[in-house]
């Protein structure tokens, strides 16, 4: 794979893939532009090695058609204060009118494209729509490792037209990622919550015989849980993964599960009672590992020399039940291992609690994450090279 360190791109215009699929609040104020300001190494490299124009182009969310709401525009007001450069905003991401007021600025602009999913041709990998917008440009570059595991218009077909490299970010995320998966320092602890095992467990077998242990929480924990004959009540459970949940293990791997939760009444309890393995009632919902799990979870996160983290311990929407994700995160940060989390609800959590410092590496991506690091198929990564 070649990186943009690679590209001549003076006098060029190129083509920024970035991922700012940014959560908005009601009034399209950001709430958190991790992504974005991770983005701006390559976006100032860009502009300070001379290309004509930078056109950054992103996603935002599922539209249906071209809804308001979706819009692009609060996004890239945001990163001219981040730059703090002027950032041209146009109204759509194809077509001779965006061309023509492209081709229309003087050096040293940069420009951001109308969300990439307004056409359904963007998710469908269309190459005609992918042509389109090579149109606008004489280099691509791919900085958007968040979208990298799937096959849109954007980051796969397009590749076809233009000479293309992976950016700063790209680079960094696989460095990072690799250092994780090849020759890891051990011992190697990974953990994973979140609400679905489907999604994880390419990861779980993945790192069965790499990790020495995987820790679990979440509604992932339930699956396994059930899968032993615990009782879960109420809880979220992937009742068709139950049989594959119960076969997996392996000799050189500890699959280590709670020993105790707090559960509610519901998802918006507004306290939690405390349960041991085995006694949860009928009408509980479990919401978060336990005390004594969080306990025993950093203790084993102290001795770790290399950390993977991806899904919260409990249901951290609601703040009752966020205390065994806070004890995990601090033991985290205040451990000396090579630590690397991802993953939006990890994230936010995350930033919330101001330790983003006390951590290695901080990936951009959640899916695309996992889907690294599981060796599955990633087109935008294979399409690169």
């Amino acid at each position: 794979m070649k990186f943009v360190s690679e590209a001549e791109i003076k006098n060029k215009k190129v083509l920024l893939r970035v991922d700012f699929n940014v959560d908005l609040d009601e009034n399209g104020k950001i709430l958190s532009d991790f992504r974005m300001r991770a983005a701006l190494a390559t976006i100032n490299y860009l502009i300070e090695n001379g290309a004509a124009k930078v056109i950054v182009a992103s996603h935002l969310g599922e539209p249906k058609g071209k809804e308001e709401k979706f819009s692009l525009r609060p996004v890239a007001e945001h990163l001219s204060q981040l730059l703090n450069k002027p950032v041209s905003f146009l109204t759509d991401c194809v077509g001779e009118e965006i061309k023509k007021e492209i081709n229309q600025v003087g050096n040293a602009a940069v420009w951001f494209l109308e969300n990439l999913r307004f056409h359904p041709e963007e998710k469908n990998n269309d190459e005609e729509f992918a042509r389109e917008l090579a149109s606008l440009a004489d280099i691509y570059v791919n900085d958007a490792f968040g979208v990298c595991h799937r096959s849109n218009a954007s980051v796969s077909a397009i590749t076809k037209f233009l000479p293309s490299f992976g950016g700063l970010l790209l680079k960094k995320e696989l460095d990072n990622l690799n250092k994780v998966m090849v020759s890891p320092v051990k011992p190697l602890v990974l953990i994973l919550g979140g609400a679905k095992i489907s999604t994880k467990l390419p990861l779980i077998k993945s790192f069965s015989g790499l990790a020495d242990k995987i820790l679990l929480g979440g509604a992932i924990a339930n699956t396994f849980l059930k899968a032993n004959n615990f009782a879960v009540g109420q809880s979220l459970v992937e009742d068709e993964m139950l049989s594959e949940a119960a076969q997996i293990g392996s000799a050189e791997t500890e699959l280590v599960l709670p020993g105790d939760f707090l559960v509610g009444e519901s998802i918006s309890a507004s306290r939690a009672i405390a349960r041991r393995l085995g006694a949860v009632g009928e009408k509980e919902w479990i919401l978060d590992i336990g005390p004594a799990s969080a306990l025993m979870y950093a203790d084993i996160i102290q001795k770790a020399k290399t950390i993977i983290w991806n899904g919260p311990m409990g249901y951290c929407e609601n703040p009752v039940f966020g205390e065994g994700t806070k004890k995990v995160l601090e033991a985290i940060a205040a451990s000396s291992a090579f630590s690397v989390i991802g993953g939006g609800d990890t994230l936010t959590v995350l930033e919330k609690s101001g330790l983003v410092e006390k951590i290695s590496f901080v990936s951009t991506g959640g899916g695309a994450m996992l889907s690294y690091l599981a060796n599955e198929e990633m087109p935008g990564l294979k399409d690169l090279n």
